[in-house]
């Protein structure tokens, strides 16, 4: 008993769509195409950027976090092409980086005595 595999041409192609993805750059995008007014939210980390750029005529604002703006600068640049990104300011976030997301551990139940 012979088993047949498909050689190269007999396998369909299938499309590949290749995505930019924010965590190769070193990127986090915490808000994305939103408002001014919620970019403003002080509960945000400290290293957080507000990116302004245009896509198809229209302006948008991502509150995005990375250690350097230029992994920022790059990775819109090559999500969106050239002449897209507008503007890289700071953000108004004031809490510190690293308790960003941080949750309190809930405590242990204490154990009753009999």
């Amino acid at each position: 008993m012979t088993n047949k595999t498909k050689t190269y041409s007999e396998i369909p192609e299938e499309k590949v769509e290749e995505k930019i993805k924010p965590y190769d750059y070193s990127c986090e995008i915490i808000l994305e195409k939103t408002v001014m007014d919620k970019a403003r939210d002080p509960s945000f980390p400290s290293d957080a950027y507000n990116v302004t750029y245009v896509v198809d005529g229209k302006e948008y604002l991502d509150v995005t976090r990375a250690a350097k703006q230029s992994n920022i600068f790059d990775f819109y640049y090559d999500k969106y092409g050239k002449d897209s990104l507008k503007d890289i300011q700071w953000g108004y976030g004031n809490v510190h980086p690293g308790s960003y997301g941080y949750k309190k551990p809930t405590p242990p139940r204490k154990k009753r005595r009999k």
